[in-house]
C-alpha cells in the first residue's frame, strides 16, 4: 500500500473542527486533493498524516494552539473603507461574521479576514485563522496517495 510521505499528492476526505463545530468537512461532498508541504494544511496537521497508508481512516485531537498557533491580537486590523472600495465593490455592505478575501501584495494569491466590527469609514478584520488558539479535531480518510 502507498504510504503518505513529505511531498505526497493526496486525495482524501477530511474534517477540521474546533469547539464551535466544523470549519471544513468534505465527507458529504467530493474529496479534496492536495500536496503535502504546500501550505494547504497546517504543518501540525500534515505531521499527523505522515505514515498513513492509502485507505486509512484516523482521527487526531490537537491541543489548543498546536494546529494554527495562538491567537495574535496584532492580526486584528482596521481597514479603511477607501481601500476596501479600491479592492472591491464600493457598494459592499459588511456585517460581523462576513469573510472577505484580499489579494496578497504580489497579486499571486489571497488571504481572508473575518469582519469583527463595522464603522462608516473603516472595518475591523480578524486575520487569525478561525481555529487559532483552539483545540482542533482532525478526521481523515485517505483515498489515494501518489
Amino acid at each position: 500500500m502507498p504510504t503518505i510521505q513529505p511531498g505526497s499528492f493526496l486525495t482524501l476526505h477530511y474534517r477540521l473542527a474546533g469547539p464551535g463545530g466544523d470549519i471544513i468537512n468534505t465527507f458529504n461532498d467530493k474529496p479534496a486533493t492536495l500536496s503535502l508541504g504546500t501550505g494547504e494544511l497546517s504543518p501540525a496537521v500534515e505531521q499527523r498524516l505522515l505514515g498513513l497508508e492509502e485507505g486509512a481512516r484516523a482521527r487526531f485531537d490537537l491541543p489548543a494552539g498546536e494546529a494554527y498557533g495562538e491567537r495574535n491580537p496584532d492580526m486584528q486590523q482596521w481597514v479603511a473603507r477607501k481601500l476596501l472600495n479600491e479592492l472591491g465593490d464600493p457598494d459592499e455592505q459588511y456585517q460581523a461574521g462576513d469573510v472577505v478575501q484580499f489579494p496578497t501584495p504580489d497579486g499571486l494569491g489571497s488571504y481572508a479576514g473575518a469582519v469583527q466590527q463595522v464603522k462608516a469609514d473603516a472595518v475591523l478584520f480578524d486575520f487569525n485563522h478561525p481555529l487559532a488558539g483552539q483545540p482542533v479535531t482532525f478526521e481523515v480518510h485517505v483515498i489515494g496517495v501518489l
